[in-house]
């Protein structure tokens, strides 16, 4: 008998080896390789997209302007730019119960009403999926369920059925007949993919994919299949916490950066449309070190709150701990505040958060974070109602962020009335019942707030 021959791909690129090595060769990442059988036939051949291999000059082709599929979820149709796009592919990873597929399943049920949709299912069966709906008292609509693993069948199934959308929960455990590897393999999920991936281009149908993320978060299988999909999306969340949010990564048909937030409750997930209130804290009268921010994720404008926490530190290395902000990005702008408030904090303890389990990466939390800071330092709350937004410099400059205006009437929404801007993003035209104060230098910025 011929011996079995084997490689080692790499976990993170899909890059082969002949022999284990410590080091990918392909894209450097540690410990990475995993032997792997050698395929010994070559996988099935992919049908082009294009008709024929002739040239078309970009000028002569039509844009036709696609009408969306709307998931009857606001939320979501937020991250995916106003619904789902024809023939488009998006991909949904998030830790484990964390609701990719109660999400998933509570969409295909509003849109069985209109479009034809379809749920393959790896993980559970079609009894499974039919008592999770009834838990969450889903509309009993005509979702057809396919609990199949094998790719051929699922393709086969939507050349005769041909729905308008598709769930595939989870692309990691779909396999190929052409390769001999295992479900959830490098080349499997590559090769998977990329068949689901022309034929959503071929036949316009909507395909959905979960993914299985790793316990560093990133999703696991090949970057490639981030690559191949027209959006990644990713759910985040405490899975301690009833909220959940949903990012865009990237989306070739909208805006990245969106957030989308949602409420899990015993019927489901539920959307949340005014998330500012999850991240302020209700204080009965102001306390020092707490600040509110107006930050910006995609199109959606929302506040949140920046506690800062300043003590006399206890150990020869004072502490700087930021959760939700850049530990890198807290170090500079203390080394700023120094340089160019005459404040120091070189032997005090420096904790900030941001309240909510946000995440903000945005520098336009620059000066919200300062002026929490000093406020806790100096034990002096900041007048109430009053919101701040702006980038600091390394010169002490305060420098001006986008829509600048979108922020201040969002806070004048929310009943604020005193707002610390950069002095480029003052408004041209007065907002009714809020005093707008417009500074150029951090020294300006602390002066005014205390």
């Amino acid at each position: 008998m011929s011996k079995i021959k084997s490689l080692f791909v790499c976990q993170s690129c899909g890059g082969t080896s002949p022999k284990w090595q410590g080091q990918c060769p392909h894209c450097g990442d540690w410990n990475s390789l995993t032997e792997a059988v050698a395929q010994s036939t070559a996988p099935a051949r992919f049908q082009s997209l294009a008709a024929d291999g002739a040239i078309r000059q970009l000028s002569d082709v039509e844009a036709i302007d696609l009408p969306r599929t709307p998931t009857s979820l606001a939320e979501l149709d937020r991250v995916l730019g106003g619904g789902l796009v024809p023939g488009g592919v998006v991909l949904i990873g998030g830790d484990p119960g964390i609701g990719k597929s109660t999400l998933l399943l509570q969409a295909l049920t509003q849109m069985s009403a209109g479009v034809r949709v379809l749920y393959v299912s790896g993980e559970e069966s079609a009894e499974q999926i039919a008592l999770r709906a009834r838990r969450l008292q889903l509309a009993n609509g005509p979702v057809g369920l396919l609990p199949e693993i094998n790719l051929e069948k699922i393709l086969a199934t939507l050349d005769r059925e041909k729905p308008q959308v598709v769930v595939i929960d989870s692309i990691q455990t779909l396999y190929s007949e052409a390769l001999s590897s295992a479900p959830g393999s490098v080349a499997q999920v590559r090769e998977c993919s990329a068949q689901l991936t022309r034929a959503a281009k071929r036949s316009g149908i909507s395909i959905l994919l979960v993914g299985h993320v790793t316990k560093e978060g990133a999703l696991a299988g090949p970057r490639v299949l981030e690559h191949i999909v027209d959006a990644v999306l990713y759910f985040e969340g405490d899975t301690h916490s009833s909220f959940r949010l949903i990012r865009a990564i990237k989306n070739r048909f909208g805006a990245v950066n969106e957030l989308g937030v949602f409420a899990m409750t015993d019927r489901g997930l539920k959307e949340v449309t005014n998330p500012s209130a999850l991240f302020l804290s209700q204080h009965r009268e102001p306390v020092p070190g707490s600040c509110v921010l107006v930050t910006q994720e995609g199109t959606r404008p929302m506040l949140v709150e920046i506690q800062a926490l300043v003590d006399d530190t206890h150990a020869p290395q004072p502490k700087r701990l930021g959760v939700g902000i850049e530990q890198n990005r807290l170090a500079l702008l203390l080394a700023v505040l120094h340089r160019h408030a005459g404040v120091a904090v070189f032997d005090q303890d420096v904790f900030i958060n941001a309240v909510g389990g946000v995440r903000i990466n945005e520098p336009a939390a620059d000066l919200a974070i300062l002026l929490a800071i000093v406020s806790s330092l100096k034990d002096r709350p900041l007048p109430e109602k009053l919101v701040i937004f702006g980038e600091v410099g390394l010169a002490g400059e305060v420098r001006p962020v986008q829509r600048g205006q979108e922020r201040l009437r969002e806070a004048a929404k929310l009943g604020f009335t005193h707002a610390i801007v950069p002095h480029a993003n003052r408004p041209r035209q007065p907002i009714e019942g809020m005093t707008v104060t417009a500074v150029e230098r951090l020294s300006d910025a602390v002066e005014a707030a205390l």
